[in-house]
């Protein structure tokens, strides 16, 4: 399968990291990590790894993915809420912080987000990903869900009552939020820029399934295509001498 933009971005910073360490393996920290979706894959490819995850159930099924695929020893599980990230997690000890799928949900997003910038070393990075309140709208109307289309508009947390979520993001407002933290953000790019808006009948084939992957990588930084993809990756740094 061709790497997405996403990970392509988070492999580039893995290497910076491991040369900033002199060879020594990428620290990685997995805010709301869940089951172990990406840090597996990243222990595996020679990254130590904590997963802070409060679903106990999840954090089961983390043990069983990080057994099967031999890497338990590269990964620390550890049950606690994002809020209380600074209890668990050493000040600077990790070299990436991701929090992917997470700032939609949690309570206060910019105590999860200055908890994860007291959590990164000087010269490292975070990487967030989240829900594109913008691709929101544009799909339901497109659908012909006029209504709700209207509210994703009007409501300044771009959600409907009645979702799970408490909030998506647009570009500024992403921007705004990391930025605020004190971190520089060097890379804003769109994930699932033309997936979802694409049937699914020509995703059958594989030569256009390819051709899609090839198309999406091209455009993830390109706005204004990236600022209507699903979801919004950024990857922002802290500066020596940040607090």
């Amino acid at each position: 399968m061709r790497p997405d933009a996403v990970r392509l971005a988070l492999d580039a910073e893995l290497r910076a990291a491991q040369r900033r360490r002199g060879g020594a393996a990428p620290r990685v920290l997995d805010v709301g990590g869940g089951s172990g979706v990406l840090a597996v894959p990243f222990a595996a490819a020679g990254c130590v790894v904590t997963v802070v995850e409060p679903n106990p159930n999840a954090l089961a099924t983390l043990s069983r993915r990080a057994a099967d695929a031999g890497v338990r020893d590269r990964i620390t599980a550890v049950q606690a809420d994002s809020d209380a990230l600074d209890q668990v997690v050493p000040a600077g000890a990790a070299d990436l912080v991701l929090a992917h799928g997470l700032l939609e949900v949690v309570d206060d997003p910019k105590n999860t987000v200055a908890a994860m910038v007291g959590a990164v070393a000087p010269d490292g990075a975070v990487s967030v990903l989240v829900a594109n309140r913008t691709a929101a709208l544009l799909h339901r109307a497109i659908a012909g869900r006029l209504t709700e289309a209207t509210r994703l508009a009007e409501e300044p947390a771009g959600r409907l009552p009645s979702e799970p979520l408490q909030r998506r993001y647009d570009t500024d407002g992403l921007l705004g939020l990391l930025t605020d933290a004190g971190l520089v953000v060097e890379l804003v790019q769109g994930h699932g820029v033309l997936t979802d808006l694409v049937p699914g009948s020509v995703l059958q084939d594989s030569t256009a399934t390819d051709a899609l992957a090839a198309l999406e990588l091209q455009l993830a930084t390109r706005a204004p295509l990236r600022d209507i993809a699903t979801r919004l990756h950024a990857v922002a740094r802290k500066t020596v001498g940040a607090v």
